[in-house]
């Protein structure tokens, strides 16, 4: 991952062997806002990425742009060494899976259902679910503390249990690149913890997460690199143990940071 803010990418970036995601000279803009002005990085296996900065600085759309749900201003998005815009929805969706901020259920449906439909990149056109499908699906509740909840109705589920569940069917759909925008929602601190970490054990598996984070401390426990956005354009990428500082905190923040520790951990407050 590049460190230093507006690095170009090497010229092999796109040859053997290819980055699972990476942005070149990427411009996310709202509007006349420019948010983020010339990102390039490279988004590496075993990488657990920490995206930061303050409401309105682009933390979302920066996501979004890069699991190819929106069009960036300039600059583009690479895939496995290849051009997204090149890549079938399907294609991408076999390689990147994007956890939305919030998920609203437009039909009643099963927990088990619900997951299976992280399954469907993976079906043929008109092709139906197998026994194996379902038991990758079941496994997968059972992986956010959800075991035997695969007959319930998700009208009968509480906003923490729904979010385990879109956890869950992004866990099923298997993708060699997590894209989370705010994991922690509607989690208690016990879910939330585990949630993460089981992420964190898939980057040691080799897979790549990347998640937007309101809170500096979680970000600091979990991620290996970080990404600061401050929203006018300006961003910094590197090694989270340096960049997570007090002093880059309340720049970021625009309001006093301090840090403490404890039991080893770095602990981040307003002050």
């Amino acid at each position: 991952m590049s460190v230093s803010r507006g690095a170009p990418l090497p010229e092999d970036a796109t040859r053997t062997p290819p980055c699972p995601l990476a942005a070149r000279d990427l411009e996310v803009t709202v509007g006349a806002r420019r948010l983020v002005s010339g990102l390039s990085l490279q988004f590496r296996p075993g990488e657990f990425v920490a995206v930061l900065g303050r409401n309105g600085s682009g933390k979302t759309l920066t996501l979004h742009t890069l699991a190819g749900l929106r069009r960036p201003q300039a600059g583009g998005v690479y895939v496995d060494g290849a051009a997204m815009e090149s890549l079938s929805r399907r294609a991408v969706a076999l390689r990147l899976g994007l956890l939305a901020q919030d998920v609203e259920e437009s039909f009643v449906t099963t927990a088990l259902e619900a997951v299976l439909v992280g399954r469907h990149p993976h079906l043929k056109l008109w092709e139906w679910e197998s026994a194996e499908d379902e038991r990758i699906a079941l496994a997968a509740l059972a992986a956010v503390d959800l075991e035997g909840f695969a007959g319930r109705r998700t009208d009968t589920l509480s906003g923490g249990e729904l979010r385990r569940v879109a956890v869950a069917g992004l866990l099923a759909q298997g993708p060699g690149v997590f894209l989370l925008d705010e994991p922690s929602n509607h989690l208690d601190p016990a879910h939330l913890l585990g949630i993460l970490g089981l992420f964190r054990e898939l980057c040691g598996a080799g897979k790549t997460v990347i998640a937007t984070l309101h809170d500096p401390t979680v970000a600091a426990r979990f991620a290996d690199k970080a990404l600061l956005l401050f929203g006018d354009g300006r961003w910094a990428a590197g090694e989270a143990a340096e960049l997570l500082s007090a002093e880059r905190l309340s720049e970021l923040y625009q309001s006093p940071m301090l840090e403490f520790q404890q039991d080893g951990r770095r602990i981040f407050v307003s002050a």
